[in-house]
Order: C-alpha cells, then sequence, then structure tokens
C-alpha cells in the first residue's frame, strides 16, 4: 500500500492489500450502512463493532448524557432477547461484549472465536435495531448511571480530567463531560432518549467494522440477514450520513484555572492549551512532540519531575484530537505542597520544547518508541477494528503500518519545534483537585523558571 488510501461516500466497493499481508475491504449497502474488514493471516478470532458518528458533543441541553444512557439501555433487551439473553450469548463462548461513548461516537463491540463471529452479528445487530428501552428498565439503569457518575465523582483523576476539558473547551460542547451530569440524568425522560435513539440509530448512520479472522462476502451476507430479521428497510436508497465538518472551530477558552478543593492526600494537576484537529497534517509531529514531552520513561516531564527530583509518581503528557478541534494536556499527581512546583517544571518544560526543540537522539528514540507501539498495538485485533470504524467515520481515510511509518520518519527536529512554539503561544488552561494555593497556581505561565 502507498499511502493513506481515501474512504469516499459514494463508492460502494473498496479493496486494499495493506502491510503485513491483511486484506481490507468496505462496502457500502444501498440503505447507507457502512461494512468494513480487515482479514488478517493466522488470526483465529475476529473482534466487531456496530458504530454510530453520535456522542455526548451532540446532545441538546435537555437530552445531556443520553449517549451514554442509551449504550447501557441497549443491553437491556430488544423484541427478542431479554438482557440475560444477550449476556448469555456471549459468555457461552467465552466471548467478550461491551460498549463505550465517546464525544463524537458510540461503538458496541464483541470479541470472539471465528466460528462465533455470525452470533456476534446477529446479537448487536438486534441489540442496535430491536431494543425495546423498557420503562422499568429505564428506572433501573438510571439508577446505575447515578451510581456510575458518583464513583466517577469520587476519583480525582476523572474529576481533574473533566475540569480540564472545560477549562479548555468553555461553553463548547467538547466540554461537557460524556457521561453527563447528575441532574441532567435524573431529569431525563425515557421519550427524550428513545427519541435519540430513532434519530441517529438507522441505517444510513451503521458503520460496523470487524478485524481478524473474517470472510467479508460472509460478513456482508450475515449483516444483510440480521438486518433484515430486524425488518430494516434496506431497499430504500440511502447516502451514509456525512461526516463531521473538518473546519477547525474557533474555541473560546473556558477558563486559566479551575480548582475543585477536595481533601486529598495529592492534588491532580492539568495543564495544557487547544491541540489540533483529527485533520491536521502536523498530527504525526505532534505524536512526537507528546512523546518526548511526556510519552515514556525517558520523556523529560518523567525524568525531570519524578527520577530527578522525586516529586510525583504519575507525570505525563497527552494530545486528543476530535474533528474541529483538540487539545494538549500535561498531567501529574503530587502532594499538595509540591503542586505549585511541579505545575512551574512541567511548564517550562514545555517552553523549552517550543524555545529549543528536541535533539537529534530525542527524534529517533521517539520515532522508534510510536513505530514500535503502534505495531506492537495491531497485534490485537481490537485495536485493529478500533482503525477501522474510526477511519470511515473520523478521518475519512485508511492508513496501515507502512504508512504510518513513512509519516512518522517525515517528521524533523523543526516540524517538532515550530509546533511546540505554537501551542505554548496559546492560552493556557488548568485544572486542579485538592487543597492548592490558588494564587500560586494562577501565576503558573509567569516567565520565572522553577528552582
Amino acid at each position: 500500500m502507498n499511502g493513506a488510501v481515501a474512504f469516499p461516500l459514494d463508492v460502494p466497493e473498496l479493496r486494499i492489500a495493506a502491510s503485513g499481508g491483511s486484506l481490507v475491504r468496505r462496502t457500502i449497502l444501498p440503505s447507507g450502512a457502512r461494512i468494513l474488514s480487515e482479514q488478517v493471516p493466522g488470526s483465529q478470532s475476529a473482534t466487531i463493532g456496530f458504530w454510530v458518528a453520535v456522542g455526548s458533543r451532540d446532545e441538546q441541553p435537555i437530552t445531556y448524557g443520553s449517549t451514554h444512557f442509551l449504550e447501557h439501555l441497549l443491553f437491556k433487551g430488544t423484541t427478542s432477547r431479554t438482557a440475560l439473553d444477550i449476556a448469555v450469548s456471549f459468555d457461552a463462548v467465552g466471548g467478550e461484549h461491551n460498549a463505550m461513548t465517546a464525544k463524537e461516537y458510540t461503538c458496541y463491540y464483541a470479541k470472539v472465536r471465528d466460528q462465533d463471529l455470525p452470533m456476534a452479528v446477529t446479537v448487536l445487530a438486534d441489540m442496535f435495531t430491536s431494543s425495546l428501552l423498557d420503562a422499568d428498565e429505564f428506572e433501573s439503569e438510571r439508577g446505575v448511571i447515578l451510581e456510575e457518575l458518583a464513583m466517577a465523582d469520587d476519583d480525582p483523576s476523572d474529576v481533574v480530567s473533566e475540569r480540564f476539558f472545560e477549562a479548555v473547551f468553555g461553553e463548547h460542547p467538547l466540554g461537557r463531560p460524556i457521561g453527563g451530569y447528575p441532574h441532567a440524568i435524573t431529569a431525563v425522560t425515557r421519550e427524550a432518549v428513545f427519541e435519540h435513539y430513532r434519530a441517529n440509530y438507522r441505517p444510513q448512520d451503521l458503520v460496523i467494522s470487524v478485524a481478524g479472522a473474517v470472510d467479508h462476502d460472509l460478513l456482508v451476507a450475515w449483516v444483510i440477514a440480521a438486518l433484515e430479521t430486524a425488518e430494516w428497510n434496506l431497499t430504500v436508497d440511502a447516502r451514509p450520513v456525512a461526516r463531521r465538518d473538518p473546519t477547525v472551530d474557533l474555541i473560546e477558552r473556558g477558563s486559566p484555572l479551575v480548582i475543585a478543593d477536595r481533601p486529598t492526600e495529592q492534588v491532580n494537576l492539568l495543564l495544557g492549551v487547544a491541540g489540533l484537529p483529527a485533520s491536521d497534517p502536523r498530527r504525526p509531529a505532534l505524536t512526537v512532540l507528546n512523546s518526548v514531552l511526556g510519552g515514556g520513561m525517558s520523556s523529560r516531564l518523567f525524568q525531570e519531575v519524578r527520577e530527578k527530583r522525586g516529586l510525583a509518581y504519575s507525570v505525563y503528557s497527552f494530545a486528543a484530537s476530535y474533528a474541529d478541534a483538540g487539545v494538549v494536556g500535561l498531567y501529574a499527581g503530587c502532594s499538595p505542597k509540591k503542586a505549585t512546583k511541579v505545575g512551574k517544571l512541567m511548564l517550562d518544560e514545555f517552553h523549552r520544547l517550543a524555545d529549543a526543540g528536541i535533539t537529534d537522539d530525542e527524534l529517533t528514540r521517539a520515532r522508534g518508541q510510536l513505530g514500535g507501539a503502534s505495531a506492537l498495538a495491531l497485534e490485537d485485533s481490537d485495536t485493529r477494528m478500533t482503525r477501522l470504524g474510526r477511519s470511515e467515520l473520523t478521518m475519512g481515510e485508511f492508513a496501515d503500518l507502512d504508512e504510518i511509518l513513512r509519516r512518522l520518519d517525515s517528521v524533523t527536529a523543526n516540524d517538532v519545534r515550530d509546533l511546540a512554539a505554537e501551542l505554548a503561544s496559546r492560552p493556557l488552561s488548568i485544572a486542579a483537585v485538592g487543597s492548592v494555593d490558588e494564587g500560586a497556581l494562577a501565576a503558573l505561565d509567569g516567565d520565572t523558571p522553577a528552582a
């Protein structure tokens, strides 16, 4: 495969010979449903995902949290299966099944032996198309979700992450928590969630991705049979729903500083800036930047904060990208009396990267780390399935391992320094959970280096 392959929405059949001898195929049904597979030589299992490009950012105020709520409810029974039937289907064959709600998509997935893939298609299709959203189950699951939110609110690392996204994105939908707010979950009605289900779970919204031991033609036949059983009208022509507009959204920072004062033993500290959208061609440079800054035990943050000074146990950086926006964050957990110093050290390393760039050795090491991690991750069919789904939903193109490595190799030290300088010039947001000196944290973006 030479370069990334585009996934146009008006091409019904695609066939791609990818690195490692895998075969990627895509079929778009007349109804708009998209079926993707990656046949991996030597595999004896497969991972399958049913996707919709609907996440927490797509909700209206009256339904905040409804996407995550709906994810729970699709496991609670259909017109032909009880919740126990669904669970038994996978447990009886040693399979795994679950779901994930994100800010821009929802995925219901399972991992099974190759011989059990037809069953997984049938059960997941039934959940996706024919869930009852039973009134009694709705009320029971409302309580479960409120407990889940309470559990997250007891975890300082979860709390600081939510506060950080609020601080960076402000009123933008990406700043909202995926699970919603307790008051919204308490107030939302079954009718509102059911309407959310009907509006977003249609043939033209559906993307199915499978990786591992899979025959594409058989997969398509199984999917069509399952959707016909659900009495979905597959004969009506419908174009797949358009992907999100990649135009970069101008986001106004929510807050320079957000503090949740909690009597914890440690302060959980996150600081960062708006990052890059998923379509930005500089994302390979961003992955290198993140690797050097805080992506491993040899990274600058780990070495400076933990190894040299012993100020924190956990310290790292991360970069998240969405269709039209992104975020870069630096995290550390430390004692309250060290929080300001640790925050300053992290920020100093960020600005040092922007001012002086990275060394040739760091660039070589980052390429090796990222390339190796990418190769190792693809040993897992879960990763391949997710790559397929996100390629279709978000990127609109497929890049195999060879293309990923080529893009990494094209990144230069100047690319990293220029990107770091741009990011470091953006408004800084800080979030902290614990007992901290608010005034000292507010002054973190000053010019005085940490001692």
